[in-house]
């Protein structure tokens, strides 16, 4: 299941956080056709965040097709971004993992990592080339 983590001060609105966090869930495997996603209430426990902006990222990902939400059961996921090669298996993947517990081995914090990670794909990708 995913977990969602809010930054509130990242200037992004609250509801495209949790879209935009399905949506890399789905691209790197994390999330398949079939999986449940937290409830509206789950989130709010997790994150503060007000049930309703839960539910109008869920909406957004019914409309976008990526998910839908099926009365008394829940909202699920309808399709993966990810394509074949890139699944949990992936060669990518596999180089990223490497990576990770190289950065782990050298005394690098998760927090660390992750520092040094944005700040790669920052420079690979400046504002508006990520498209």
């Amino acid at each position: 299941m995913v977990m969602f983590r809010i930054n509130k001060r990242s200037g992004v609105a609250t509801y495209l956080q949790i879209v935009r966090q399905v949506e890399q869930a789905l691209r790197m495997g994390a999330l398949e056709p079939g999986d449940r996603l937290p409830t509206a209430a789950q989130v709010a426990a997790d994150t503060k965040v007000n049930p309703n902006t839960t539910l109008k990222a869920y909406r957004e990902l019914e409309r976008a097709g990526l998910a839908e939400v099926r009365q008394g059961a829940g909202t699920f996921i309808t399709r993966s971004l990810a394509p074949a090669q890139e699944g949990p298996a992936s060669p990518l993947r596999a180089s990223l993992a490497a990576w990770m517990d190289e950065a782990r081995s050298q005394g690098l914090s998760g927090e660390e990592i992750t520092a040094l990670f944005l700040a790669a794909h920052a420079a690979a990708f400046p504002a508006g080339a990520d498209g």
